[in-house]
């Protein structure tokens, strides 16, 4: 299978899976719980490597094939996290900046798709390697509340000069799940990602769906439940 472009929209459709236990009340959510990935799943960005683009090309390029291999598993997260934030660098201002580019790269249909959700009574959890800080505004206007928000938050010192980074499981390939497990979430939970530390998600959650609105990586799709190209495809999968 190749794997096109980067923000390209591939299309493809969700397997029909359905979630483990009894069966569910007639038009009821077939998950209590989603889990959302960020970066390149609910907002076509990798915020590491954005990031990276306010500097040299080289440092860009760089940075942004350590992520790829990150994201397609050919190297451990925490071989390259603190790394790229070290080259990088970046201020509390970029920080902000990070959140408005999020913003702007919003997945079609993923704000309708969550008020839906959580209208029905799903409970939406955002579960990221990306930058809490530039997380949190965005999810907040999603009416995510903060305290079902797991990424990672930078240091700053007194200046907003970068100053490192709170240890967390968020910054090793599989610490998904353990992050997952605090949330307390009910069951069945469906998993939502597109890289291979979301697969790691499998422990914490009855069911994973690979995204590919934005980038399709085959062993994450190999690993998969579900396949879904959109918010839309998700919305359906969750609500029927």
């Amino acid at each position: 299978m190749s794997t096109p472009p980067r923000k390209s929209r591939p299309s493809g459709a969700s397997r029909s899976v359905e979630a483990p236990g009894s069966p569910r009340a007639l038009g009821s959510p077939r998950f209590a719980a989603v889990v959302l990935d960020v970066d390149s799943t609910l907002a076509g960005i990798e915020g590491i490597d954005w990031l990276a683009q306010r500097r040299e090309p080289t440092v860009a390029t760089a940075i942004a094939e350590l992520t790829e291999r990150a994201m397609r598993g050919d190297l451990p997260l925490e071989a390259v996290y603190g790394g790229r934030l070290a080259r990088i660098g970046p201020t509390a201002d970029e920080i902000a900046a990070l959140t408005e580019a999020y913003r702007a790269a919003l997945a079609p249909g993923a704000r309708s798709c969550i008020g839906a959700l959580r209208t029905a009574g799903v409970r939406i959890a955002l579960v990221s390697g990306g930058i809490r800080q530039a997380i949190l505004p965005l999810a907040a206007e999603l009416g995510i509340p903060e305290h079902d928000v797991r990424a990672v938050e930078l240091r700053f010192d007194s200046e907003g000069r970068y100053g490192g980074f709170r240890a967390s499981p968020l910054v090793t390939h599989t610490g998904k799940h353990l992050v997952i497990e605090t949330l307390e979430l009910a069951h069945p939970v469906l998993g939502v990602g597109d890289g291979a530390t979301d697969v790691h998600m499998r422990p914490a959650v009855d069911v994973f769906a690979a995204y590919v609105g934005w980038v399709r990586r085959d062993p994450v799709i190999q690993a998969a439940d579900h396949v879904l190209d959109s918010f839309h495809a998700l919305q359906m999968l969750v609500l029927g």
